[in-house]
């Protein structure tokens, strides 16, 4: 089975981690501190915090940033539910707002109608690993006076007009899931030039210690603390680093060899029809190709995308599925004053599938992914011959 997804994982990040596990020290140490100076220095933003997950990470920069209760925040619908949750977790409100048909990012033209006095922050989605309009999110939160946050979940790598997305606006939050483009096994960051973001952040990451403590309780060396709010054990440790430190090192390498598996299928889907990968956005950027997302034209096809994933996995291929989108989430449904204002989100949810991507591919794989997919569509395909035998009752072709 060719999967959707799979860890690069090397010698040197195994070497890593039983160097680790024979120092002693694996929660957060010296190895954690690396990482996140080291990730800091990568991108050229001034903190980097390390975090247990994604998800822990995007908390933390939402609270850092003051959302809380009464709020609204603009997002997109078509994303991992974490992207939302963290916002409920704040007592703040997700407003959704649609997305472009072709890249599947938010669709700026369309957030002025959602802006509302309760309006705290914008918080767009890269999504698949392709940057969101980072110029026109900057005029939107400058004109109506909002924070800017962002989740680039799929995104580590990518650039907008030659700057490195996790440099615009006031945080950003990377994921390092296994199946991200770089995997600490579980984790996160939340990165940003903001100091009083990334004090309180800092101080929520671990239970809401004030990290001053010794100057008021005895001093230097007296081991002593306090807390000042109440925070979350959300902390990035050395294990974690210990394998992120090398894929750190090898990102540009791995990211490189998305591109190139990308650039292939491309090519390759460009000859089998009624398949539409997502479009290239008309401003520079770099993509990081997280995801390979395409979208069938269900019109031309007697099989659902649901049938059409299932008949893949008999053939040896599991795709993933990137999203079922929030307003059509039973947590979500009743927050959605007018689910037509959606509507490009739902219509493209019964649509997509992920096919697999992951450095570790091989050339051959692709061409092997990309033949199931064309027979399984070719197949399905309205008029043809196995479609009408099926219809007349003729069996699988």
């Amino acid at each position: 089975m060719i999967p959707y997804a799979r860890p690069s994982v090397g010698d040197a990040e195994i070497a890593e981690v039983e160097a680790c596990l024979r120092s002693g020290w694996l929660s957060t140490g010296p190895r954690a501190q690396r990482f996140e100076r080291e990730l800091a220095a990568s991108l050229g933003v001034k903190h980097a915090l390390g975090a247990s997950s994604g998800t822990a990470a995007l908390h933390l920069a939402v609270l850092a940033a003051g959302i809380g209760p009464g709020d609204e925040v603009i997002t997109t619908p078509m994303t991992w539910v974490s992207t939302a949750n963290v916002l409920l977790h704040a007592g703040a409100r997700p407003v959704f707002v649609d997305i472009e048909p072709g890249t599947l990012n938010i669709d700026c033209r369309r957030i002025p109608e959602a802006v509302t006095p309760r309006t705290k922050a914008l918080l767009p989605v890269h999504f698949a690993g392709q940057p969101c309009d980072e110029d026109a999110l900057a005029t939107l939160a400058k004109e109506h006076g909002l924070l800017l946050i962002e989740d680039a979940a799929h995104a580590l790598g990518a650039s907008f007009r030659g700057k490195p997305i996790g440099t615009f606006g006031d945080a950003t939050m990377f994921s390092f899931h296994p199946a991200k483009n770089l995997t600490t096994g579980e984790g996160g960051a939340l990165v940003t030039d903001s100091d009083a973001i990334a004090a309180r952040a800092q101080r929520l990451r671990f239970h809401g210690i004030d990290q001053n403590a010794e100057s008021r309780f005895g001093g230097r060396g007296a081991g002593a603390y306090d807390v000042v709010e109440a925070g979350f054990k959300y902390n990035f440790t050395d294990l974690q680093a210990a394998i992120g430190l090398h894929q750190l090192a090898r990102l540009g390498e791995m990211n490189a060899r998305r591109a190139q598996l990308a650039d292939q299928y491309l090519a390759q889907l460009a000859d089998v029809p009624h398949v539409t990968p997502l479009e290239r956005a008309s401003y520079p950027h770099v993509n990081a190709w997280h995801l390979m997302v395409v979208q069938l034209e269900l019109e031309a096809l007697t099989a659902t995308r649901d049938q059409v994933i299932s008949e893949l996995k008999e053939k040896g291929v599991a795709p993933g599925l990137h999203f079922v989108p929030l307003h059509l989430q039973t947590l979500y449904r009743p927050m959605v004053d007018d689910p037509s204002k959606l509507a490009v989100a739902t219509d493209a949810f019964q649509r997509i599938l992920s096919l697999p991507l992951y450095p570790d591919m091989t050339d051959a794989d692709v061409a092997t992914v990309v033949d199931a997919l064309a027979g399984v569509v070719r197949r399905h395909t309205r008029g043809s011959a196995s479609a009408a035998s099926r219809r007349a009752g003729g069996g699988a072709a």
